[in-house]
């Protein structure tokens, strides 16, 4: 059978060939040995509160399970506005918003919108390797620009300046980002989408983790940069983080307003709607018992962050930009490396570095880490990816298990 070369071009997504390995050695324990703990997903280990249960039931039992419109519910998109105006401060028009079949759809809307055949995307190296494959599907190319400690992991506007090019489209950021849990700086990310606006370009940036922003400082939401900036920023986000609803696939756009027929469009042909049964449930995460739920559980997300870096720290799994968001922890291990004789990532990916760590890791600790493998080619080999997206009680068992084994 013939496959496409569209199809071909798109790599594996190793985070979930490493969830399988530590999946089938977990399978094959003996009894009584040490369970695998698991912090190399990118999920909450909250699910959805009581009351956004309740809604889907009530919702499968009144039989509210028809198509919506392809943007979703109106009563959804005002409740997403009014949490913009209550949490960020923002005036956000509801008709801007597009409910989509989780973040992942609404990339998919916005690169199809928008990336031309050929388009070049810029983004940070390290970044989340999927969104560099809806660009990619889209006929576009993501240009991957080194981005290390000194710039958070992010693009900077100098970045963004020395790498535009007649080809270049626009620029794709996540804030906080997955793998490194930093944020872009508002003045900072003010400079990138005022240059993009001078080039005629687009600013997309994926928000999916702003709910777990534990930094006044940076949270913020692009949608409120100043001089009508905000206004030109394609949002995207999602109820599968700060909202503890992955499997629901449920997420949303904030689109300029002339970009929203378009997206409907593309939406009405692609995906028709939105799970309705999780639309009807999510608009119960903005019941104040839901909200205060929320933020109680980003409280404990944040505790967890300040137990784990600086005990990844005095392992020398050195995190050299604190996480201001997110869940993750984006650890330099070449020291670790070293002291166990694995050589620097080679030539090939699956070689050396942090890819044979997180090995070693499981079989030495039983314990599931990601390498950086996914996120990039500056360096991959050098880092290694951790979640807290667990119980503080299994961080510190693998923090005792790390410590006893290093």
């Amino acid at each position: 059978m013939r496959i496409s070369q569209r199809a071909q071009r798109v790599e594996p997504f190793y985070v979930m060939e490493l969830a399988k390995a530590a999946a089938d050695m977990a399978a094959g324990a003996r009894p009584g040995d040490r369970p695998m703990i698991t912090l190399n997903i990118g999920e909450p280990d909250f699910t959805a509160p009581p009351l956004v249960q309740a809604a889907a039931e009530r919702a499968i039992r009144d039989g509210r399970s028809q198509y919506t419109a392809a943007t979703g519910l109106p009563a959804l998109r005002h409740a997403i506005s009014g949490w913009y105006a209550t949490r960020f401060g923002l005036d956000i028009d509801p008709g801007r918003i597009v409910i989509t079949a989780g973040a992942s759809a609404a990339l998919q809307l916005a690169c199809l919108a928008l990336i031309e055949a050929g388009d070049e995307v810029l983004m940070p190296d390290p970044s989340y390797p999927c969104n560099r494959q809806f660009v990619q599907a889209a006929e576009g190319k993501a240009v991957l620009i080194p981005s290390g400690p000194a710039e958070r992991f992010q693009l900077s506007a100098a970045h963004v300046e020395a790498a535009w090019t007649p080809a270049t489209r626009g620029v794709l950021l996540a804030s906080p980002s997955n793998p490194t849990g930093t944020s872009i700086a508002r003045d900072e990310l003010e400079r990138i989408a005022r240059f993009v606006r001078e080039r005629s370009g687009v600013t997309l940036v994926d928000e999916i983790y702003l709910g777990l922003s534990y930094e006044d400082a940076y949270g913020h939401s692009a949608l409120g940069l100043p001089d009508g900036l905000g206004d030109e920023v394609i949002s995207i986000n999602s109820f599968s983080k700060y909202f503890n609803m992955t499997g629901w696939r449920l997420g949303w756009l904030v689109l300029p307003p002339a970009l929203v027929p378009v997206v409907e469009r593309l939406a009405q042909n692609l995906f028709i709607c939105a799970s309705t049964i999780a639309q009807h449930a999510a608009l119960a995460c903005f019941e104040p018992e839901s909200l205060a739920e929320y933020e109680r559980r980003r409280a404990e997300f944040k505790a967890r962050r300040d137990y784990f870096i600086p005990e990844l720290n005095r392992l020398g799994l050195t995190v050299p930009v604190m996480p201001d968001g997110a869940f993750y922890a984006w650890a330099d291990v070449s020291g670790p490396c070293e002291r166990w004789g694995i050589p620097p990532q080679g030539a090939r990916a699956d070689e050396g570095g942090s890819w044979a760590l997180a090995f070693e890791l499981m079989k030495r600790c039983q314990l599931a880490t990601t390498p950086g493998r996914d996120f990039g080619n500056a360096d991959p080999g050098r880092y290694l990816r951790f979640s807290t997206a667990n119980s503080m009680a299994q961080l510190r068992e693998a923090v005792a298990r790390l410590e006893a084994a290093l």
